[in-house]
């Protein structure tokens, strides 16, 4: 394994180090950097132009000063390293630029990446278990739609539906009758379809559903949650329960008793420590101490596995930390919630919850608050975050589907089915974990690209990340902010490249790596 690393690094770097010294020479000759300030009649501007000269090697031809930026690259591994400085950023230090750009584009799309993962994994999978139905068709048509819809689009749509609008919707949120039938009939109609089964199993998921989101949307408009909105001790143990019984299924199955009571017994404890989470909460600080009460939670959930798990300990401790850790997000949910009443304060009314551009409210910086600047987080990551996965969703939902349906055909299948194995576990044991190797590679892939931004949503919603940066290097004609964008992606892409051909191995045992 250790052998493979390093033949795989010392490849991809003779391919970085051509695609550099291609990408610097291009970008060098591309204009002059310092032509505003040859065109100024101010008496200083001379000085300046030698003083950027020097500072930048402009002197020295491209080829050559391509060879000065790498020393300075080279240097971070030895901790001296330098990119330069930036025209484009005020002549500030590269490394500076890059840092905050980066910790804004990750958090941009770091969130929707992963959404659009679980949830297009998730539809895809079910489509191919429902292959030419209904359900099958709509979500077949749906994905086509919104693939092909150019994003600049979908980001003025949201901006005016998503954001503007419902925002005034905000003001007094009351559903109406029609809304409450229209929106309870549609969640009914996907719940049947995504449970499949016989003629009566549709009609009971059907009513269920129907009538559940009718109550409600009935509750909501009666308690006004919209209007301030919490999760609640109820609501912390429903929704950790709802995620238990997912895991379950997903993982052991209700058939072991141990696991379905250690495993929804982490939805008790979830609830247990609502209370005293109130008071614990006052002493975290920032997202270290957020995870920390993550893995604190998912600790819990491993060490009853491990300790009451029987001879199933292993998985089960597995399931149970996974719902431990996903508690203890809603946990810190609730809790971020429960400042909602004194956001709405600080931020400015005419705009409303949902922001259309920028990353912060400056209001909300000067109260030096972890949990009002959550808050404020949320309220700038919702359509950002709703218009990369419109479109990210759609592609992962056809290839886990195209997926699935090439391995439900293979040997393998039919004959763990003749064994006598049920569905679940001819699915999910067997069938999910071949069907995730093509979708690994996509998935590695991607990922390795969000530290590149997004440059169209990041112009839309005036998002200074990565992309904008990229932007602002270029036209400008700065080489170094250029170089300094590129290294950083050009690494994550090697590191994308490497993790998916070791993900491989994880998903086939079949595949070595030697």
């Amino acid at each position: 394994m250790l052998s493979f690393i390093i033949r795989r690094l010392a490849s991809t770097l003779v391919v970085l180090l051509v695609a550099s010294f291609i990408v610097y020479q291009l970008t060098a000759i591309s204009g002059d950097p310092l032509r505003d300030l040859r065109a100024s009649i101010d008496l200083s501007a001379q000085a300046k132009i030698a003083y950027l000269t020097d500072a930048l090697n402009l002197d020295v031809p491209p080829i050559l000063r391509y060879f000065l930026w790498l020393a300075g690259a080279a240097g971070f591994l030895i901790g001296r390293g330098d990119l330069g400085i930036s025209i484009a950023k005020g002549e500030a230090p590269v490394i500076d630029a890059l840092a905050g750009a980066m910790f804004s584009t990750l958090q941009l799309i770091t969130l929707a990446t992963v959404l659009s993962i679980v949830v297009g994994v998730a539809v895809g999978m079910t489509t191919a278990l429902r292959q030419y139905s209904g359900y099958d068709y709509s979500v077949t048509f749906f994905a086509f739609v919104f693939y092909s819809l150019p994003i600049f689009w979908v980001a003025v749509l949201l901006k005016e539906f998503g954001a503007i609008r419902f925002n005034r919707f905000l003001e007094d949120p009351v559903f109406s009758t029609t809304a409450i039938s229209t929106i309870a009939l549609i969640l009914a109609v996907v719940s049947t379809g995504i449970a499949g089964g016989g003629l009566k199993t549709r009609i009971r998921v059907f009513l269920g559903s129907l009538v559940l989101s009718a109550a409600l949307l009935i509750a909501m408009n009666l308690s006004g949650w919209l209007k301030t909105p919490s999760i609640g001790l109820v609501g912390v143990v429903l929704t950790t329960a709802m995620i238990a019984g997912i895991a379950l299924l997903l993982s052991t199955g209700f058939s072991q008793k141990r696991a379905v009571i250690i495993v929804g017994a982490m939805a008790l404890i979830a609830g247990a420590l609502w209370l005293p989470g109130q008071y614990l909460f006052f002493y975290l600080e920032g997202p270290m101490g957020i995870l920390a009460a993550i893995a604190g939670m998912a600790a819990i959930g491993v060490g009853l596995g491990f300790a009451f798990g029987g001879d199933g300990k292993r998985d089960i401790a597995r399931t149970a930390g996974i719902v431990g850790g996903f508690g203890g997000l809603i946990l810190v949910i609730d809790e971020a919630m429960q400042y909602w009443s004194r956001y709405l304060e600080l931020i400015p009314m005419q705009t409303g919850f949902v922001s259309t551009i920028g990353a912060v409210t400056p209001t909300i910086g000067r109260e030096n608050n972890m949990w009002l600047s959550i808050l404020d987080s949320y309220a700038h990551l919702i359509l950002p975050t709703a218009a990369l996965m419109i479109i990210s969703v759609a592609g992962y939902t056809r290839y886990a589907r195209a997926s699935l349906l090439e391995v439900l055909n293979q040997d393998y299948i039919r004959t763990a089915r003749a064994k006598g194995l049920n569905e679940r576990t001819v699915i999910v044991r067997h069938a999910f974990r071949n069907a995730m190797i093509p979708i690994a590679t996509i998935i590695a892939f991607d990922i390795s690209g969000l530290i590149g931004g997004a440059i169209i949503t990041e112009r839309v919603f005036a998002w200074q990340g990565m992309g904008a940066l990229f932007n602002a290097g270029l036209n400008a004609v700065d080489v170094n902010l250029v170089m300094g964008f590129f290294l950083v992606t050009g690494l994550f892409a090697v590191v994308g490249n490497l993790v998916a051909d070791l993900l491989y191995t994880a998903l086939d045992p079949r595949i070595r790596v030697n």
